[in-house]
């Protein structure tokens, strides 16, 4: 699978990934980002369960890595706890090279990979959790159209509660999505902070 926006491609996972991940879940500032603290296992140990993921998938989580139009891997993006009675799902995003912070590639990651829920399943609302100080995750996520709902404690942290329907998504979608065409721009600078 490839989705193609404006300055990413969300693809599926690669064997070749592992590295790259493993690098960002040691790394103790995007551990804090994700409210979680850094893997302590070896790369070799990391490589077992990374692999395991190619061989028993779920049908209710979907992994998926962020590259760059020209073919860099610089994060993951997720839909998961995918629930088909109530019909939604938690997304959550995370680009783990800082070179492409700050510059719209979360935010086109985010419209595109809601899109693509949107257009390709039955589900009728998508949800995530932030952490209350992580105002430029905030910022990105109500840019695409997400609303708080409510702020949630879990596991001694204060997360935002926010989500989009389908209906929401429906009514905002041709706005999203030029606001989206804008980020391929040469002159572009986020105005997420």
């Amino acid at each position: 699978m490839e989705i193609k926006g404006a300055k990413v491609i969300i693809r599926d996972k690669r064997i070749e990934d592992a590295w790259n991940e493993y690098d960002w879940r040691v790394d103790v500032e995007l551990s804090e980002l994700d409210a979680a603290p850094p893997i302590t296992m070896g790369f070799d140990e990391f490589c077992k369960i990374f692999n395991s993921q190619f061989n028993y998938p779920t049908p209710w989580s979907k992994r998926m890595s962020i590259d760059t139009l020209e073919g860099l891997y610089i994060g993951n993006c997720m839909y998961y706890d995918i629930d088909t009675v109530n019909k939604e799902a938690e997304i959550g995003i995370m680009i783990g090279n800082r070179d492409y912070w700050g510059q719209g590639y979360g935010f086109d990651v985010m419209v595109t990979l809601i899109d693509h829920i949107f257009s390709s399943s039955s589900l009728k609302r998508l949800y995530l959790h932030t952490l209350e100080w992580n105002e430029r995750a905030r910022c990105c996520f109500e840019k695409v159209g997400m609303n708080i709902v409510k702020t949630v404690r879990r596991s001694g942290f204060d997360f935002y509660l926010m989500d989009m329907t389908r209906n929401l998504w429906e009514e905002k979608r041709d706005e999203k999505l030029r606001l989206r065409s804008d980020l391929s721009g040469p002159n572009y600078t986020s105005s997420i902070t």
